[in-house]
């Protein structure tokens, strides 16, 4: 049975948490696109990796998430998340995900997200 594109995001995400970007990018296409509007943008699962590794060097991400919509190959989610910053402590955002799922993998990803507290 092909999993849905919540399914397959909710198990990404658990990997991310559980402290194993490289299990999260088993769930992702090779030439991925993970856009931090505003921010930075990586291209491909290399990338990706360094940036999840230096970003959440300290410890995982801790997120949650109270809203999904589906629509086609996207999936939108808002929520929040908490990173460990080794400068500034626990750093708190509110986010909204737009991810693109291309034939059962995560393809990309336009990332919002604004710091409250």
């Amino acid at each position: 049975m092909k999993n849905s594109a919540k399914e397959i995001l909710e198990a990404a995400n658990a990997e991310m948490a559980a402290g194993n970007p490289e299990g999260f990018l088993a769930y992702c296409t090779d030439d991925i696109r993970w856009d931090m509007v505003g921010d930075t943008l990586l291209t491909g699962k290399a990338e990706v990796l360094a940036w999840a590794k230096r970003t959440y060097a300290v410890a995982p991400p801790h997120f949650t998430a109270d809203l999904w919509i589906v629509e086609d190959d996207w999936l939108a989610v808002h929520g929040e998340i908490t990173v460990q910053d080794p400068e500034r402590g626990r750093v708190h955002s509110r986010y909204c995900d737009l991810w693109r799922i291309q034939d059962g993998k995560l393809a990309e990803l336009r990332a919002f997200a604004i710091e409250t507290g």
